[in-house]
């Protein structure tokens, strides 16, 4: 049985129109909003939560991985200016030269950051704001319908950039696209815990720092501490002297774009981070002071949506070290995709582990321009998550400095179509490739 429908009709305002709108303030969407400012474009950002930055703020995941080829700072451009101030400032720890380990930070501090790079570029935002529909005509999108406290209101633009990291608005605006694996199976999702009284220096000298517990986890689970027999590990990872953000407790079968699905493993997320807590304190040193002080204020999710464009980046152009004419950027991070369930499928021939996955030192990808233009659409761009990757390259492309890279150039391409009036197809990439590297971008094939 079909569930009822009702009508729902109103005016609303247009409370702005600008060049370029911005759906989503995580990683993808500030750098498009920084790349679109930058070229003299106005643009308006809406973000659902109170503070930039997505899952590295309000997800509490403290870890940007990777800048760096190990020879050359591929995430240039936004993703320095993010680097530096954080180096600058004191707010990062436990990194060496470029990034290239993991560089962490307390998410407060980055939000900070991401304020003052949004400002300082005079971008317009409201937080708390979440877009709930658009008006896409033959592919051309002419307005999108936002919700807030004050009520709803439509945004209208010349091009219109999706960082929700689920696709929401292209597949709204009827794109092309895909879900997971085959099957349709996601990566898990993780809620992040906040733990302080942890000894570090006293953790790693006994052999359990961030990544290793010398097998300690296998007897936890024997000895009945988990509710879920996971013996996957992402680790607690530092900030401060005696704090640390867990990315621990895998949410296997979350679906992002459900609040349904969302609603019932924050839940599970809760209880099992207590189960986390008593397997640190009990089982490994250094920890044994561990207290959970508060967890993110949202679930991390690691893949849902992806936008099929003009281009589909593939594992053999990761394997190849891809060049493009039309490459609006580098990447380099291992293929990284957790299992979809507690009991993962048989290791495929040729399938390498994430510790396999990595380029060599001075190796990196390219990412062409067409991967960020959904097919059969005309001005709305996708960036972050939701670009057009097959799932092996998502496994890379997705982290943080991979959607700064996405996202500066899917916001500097808006701000020229916006300034011509024209098809995403129709500007001159050559010019689209200059401007990148006015603002840093690295392109050494170009």
């Amino acid at each position: 049985m079909s569930a009822p429908e009702v009508s729902f009709s109103r005016s609303i305002p247009v409370r702005h129109e600008v060049d370029v709108f911005i759906a989503g303030g995580g990683p993808a969407g500030t750098a498009a909003a920084y790349g679109a400012a930058k070229a003299g474009a106005s643009v308006f950002l809406a973000e659902g939560e109170i503070c930039f930055g997505g899952v590295g703020t309000a997800g509490g995941i403290n870890m940007l991985c990777v800048f760096s080829d190990r020879e050359n700072f591929v995430a240039d451009g936004f993703g320095r200016e993010i680097y530096e101030r954080l180096h600058k400032r004191g707010f990062a720890s436990r990194s060496t030269p470029y990034g290239w380990r993991d560089v962490h930070f307390a998410p407060e501090n980055l939000k900070l950051i991401y304020d003052e790079l949004m400002d300082e570029a005079g971008v317009k935002y409201t937080f708390n704001t979440h877009v709930i529909g658009l008006e896409c005509e033959g592919g051309w999108v002419k307005h999108v319908i936002c919700y807030g406290k004050s009520g709803i209101f439509a945004v209208k633009a010349k091009a219109y950039v999706d960082a929700t990291g689920d696709g929401d608005l292209c597949t709204w605006a009827g794109g092309e696209m895909v879900v997971g694996d085959a099957e349709g199976n996601r990566q898990p999702g993780t809620f992040v815990s906040f733990w302080s009284g942890i000894d570090w220096d006293k953790a790693e000298a006994s052999g359990n720092g961030v990544w290793k517990q010398e097998g300690k986890l296998k007897q936890a689970i024997a000895d009945g501490v988990f509710t879920q027999h996971d013996y996957g590990m992402p680790g607690i990872l530092p900030y401060g002297k005696l704090s640390g953000a867990g990315n621990i407790g895998h949410l296997f079968g979350v679906d992002g774009t459900d609040e349904r699905s969302l609603t019932e493993n924050a839940v599970l997320g809760r209880k099992i981070a207590r189960e986390y807590g008593e397997y640190f304190r009990k089982y490994l040193t250094g920890y044994e002071q561990m207290e959970l002080v508060g967890m993110g204020s949202r679930v991390g999710i690691r893949e849902t949506r992806r936008a099929m464009g003009d281009y589909v980046l593939n594992v053999d152009d990761y394997w190849n070290k891809a060049v493009f004419d039309d490459e609006i950027g580098r990447y380099c991070y291992g293929i990284d995709i957790h299992a979809t369930s507690l009991t993962p499928k048989k290791k495929k021939e040729k399938e390498v582990s994430f510790g396999e996955s990595w380029l060599k030192d001075g190796e990196s990808y390219g990412i062409p321009y067409r991967c960020l233009t959904p097919k059969n659409l005309h001005n709305l761009f996708s960036s972050g998550r939701c670009v057009s990757v097959d799932r092996e390259v998502l496994g890379s492309i997705r982290v943080m400095p991979g959607c700064y890279i996405t996202g500066q150039a899917s916001g500097t391409a808006a701000a020229m179509v916006a300034e011509k009036d024209v098809d995403m197809r129709s500007i001159d990439v050559k010019e689209l490739q200059g401007n990148l590297k006015k603002i840093g971008a690295y392109l050494p094939n170009m």
